[in-house]
Parts: structure tokens; sequence; C-alpha cells
């Protein structure tokens, strides 16, 4: 029961982190009109920003929060005029394909210009290890109440702009049809600009809660942070933002049981299996595609 509950506590703030992901990934995919691949990648990156600037300032926590929050929002918002001539023809797939070329530059920057492509460590103090509430061998450390607070927190805001503010409508009229909201007067442009900033906010918040839950980061994880976020979105229905929470979920519950009971990577086979079962009974999403 207490490898149970160690477990569960884990697979909650990991599904919480690949819920704030994956709604960064379908703002951009519903608002952006793009297939968003290196949305993690960027994620990732943030990542490397944080653990540079931690170095040069002495391990100092608020500039290197401040450099992943910042660095996610400002990558995001420089591949929007790459993508804005791709979203005006609608052509999604040419949009995945320059993604793609996006993710394979970030990754050869990370995996060879940035600490000679070695794995990177944060601070334990950024990690927020220390154990506040311990049964057994179950424990609530510092950095599991701050990525689930960290990522309710951010969810609810996110929710709040799209279904309380003018802005929010604006969105969700591009999500449904961009000629119509351009007829309604709508600025497609300056929204589509915004989304990008908010996905990208998103993002690098994702950042500082993977650095804090995972303790690390390497090249490689943009690749697979983008594969689950893929994963999820397919499960849950492409652009369905509510639902892609609940898949979210659904994925970092799998994969931490599976993670506790199971030898091996077969936590992996188990929740992407699961996914493939989803997708093979119900081809749009156990929620259905929907903006």
């Amino acid at each position: 029961m207490e490898v149970f509950t160690a477990q569960l506590i884990n697979a909650i703030a990991l599904g919480s982190i690949y819920a704030l992901l994956v709604i960064g990934f379908n703002l951009l995919l519903v608002v952006g009109g793009i297939f968003p691949f290196a949305y993690s990648h960027i994620v990732v990156l943030s990542m490397y920003m944080c653990w540079i600037v931690l170095r040069i300032t002495g391990d100092n926590l608020i500039l290197g929060i401040l450099a992943g929050i910042l660095s996610g929002t400002a990558l995001s918002l420089i591949t929007e005029p790459i993508f804005r001539p791709l979203a005006k023809r609608g052509a999604v797939l040419s949009s995945f394909i320059v993604a793609m070329a996006i993710s394979m530059i970030i990754t050869d920057i990370m995996s060879k210009r940035i600490h000679g492509g070695v794995v990177i460590s944060f601070p334990l103090t950024l990690q927020g290890k220390e154990a506040l509430i311990t049964f057994g061998i179950a424990t609530i450390t510092a950095g599991h109440i701050a990525t689930i607070a960290g990522s309710i927190i951010a969810g609810i805001g996110f929710f709040y702009l799209l279904y309380r503010t003018r802005q929010g409508r604006a969105f969700r009229a591009m999500g449904q049809s961009p000629f119509a909201a351009r007829l309604l007067g709508i600025p497609i442009v300056k929204t589509s600009i915004f989304a990008y900033m908010i996905a990208g906010f998103l993002g690098g918040i994702s950042s500082i809660l993977l650095a804090m839950s995972l303790g690390s980061a390497s090249a490689v994880l943009g690749d697979n942070l983008a594969l689950k976020v893929m994963a999820v979105a397919l499960f849950a229905g492409l652009g369905n933002i509510g639902g892609g929470l609940v898949a979210a979920m659904v994925l970092g519950l799998a994969e931490g049981m599976a993670l506790a009971y199971l030898p091996g990577e077969w936590y992996q086979a188990i929740s992407f299996g699961m996914i493939m079962v989803i997708i093979m009974i119900k081809p749009k999403g156990l929620f259905g595609a929907m903006a």
C-alpha cells in the first residue's frame, strides 16, 4: 500500500505537468492552426535556459525560474512568424514538417552546443526534495506540492482566460472558424500572436515544473515529451482541451503504476498501448476532436 501511495503521488505530479503541456499544444493546434510538434522541444530548451542562468547566478532560484518562463514565452513567439503563412493557407501538414525541422535544430543545439551534450542536473534547492509529509516509504515533498499546485493554478488561470474574457472568446471563435472570426472583426494576427504567447508562458511554467520533478534534462527529452503530448492529444481528441486534461492524468497514472509494478520499460508499452487501443476504437479520440 505504501508503494502504491508513493507512486500515486508521483503519478499525479507527472500527470499535472502533462496536462499543462497538452493545453499549450492544443491551443496552438486550434487557434494557431498548426501542428506544433516542436512545442515540447521549446519547453526542454527553456529548461536549459533555466539551468544556464542558475549556473551564472550561483543557483539564484528566482532568476532561474524567471529565465525558464521568459524563455518559453520568447521562443514560442519567435516561431509565430515562421508558421503564420502556413496557418493562413491551412497547411497543417506543412506546419508539422516545419515543426519537425525546428525540433531537430533545437535538439542539435542542446546536444552539441550546451554543456557538451552531457545531461544537465538541477540543484536540490530547485527540486524541493525535502519531505513535508511522511507515511512509511511514501513522502510528499515540497516539489510535489509545488508541481501540483502550480499546474492547478496555471490551468485555472487559462480556463478563466478562455471562458471568461474577451480574448478567450476570440480564441474560441478562431478555433471554430478563422474565416467567420475575421468577418466578425476579430484581429486574426494579433489573436494568433497572443495564443503563441500564452502557450509559451504555459510551456515556460512546465519547464520549471519538469526541472523540479525530473531533476535533470537531456537533448532527447524533447522527443520523448513530444511523443507523449501527441499521444495524449490523440487519446483525448485533437483540439479537445478539456479532454486533454483528463487524458494527461490518465497517462500519468498509467505510467506511475506501471513503473512501480512492472519491470524495465514496460511502463512505456502499457501507457502507449492503452492509447493505441482507444484510438483504434474511437479514431477521433475518447472525447472527440473539437475546438
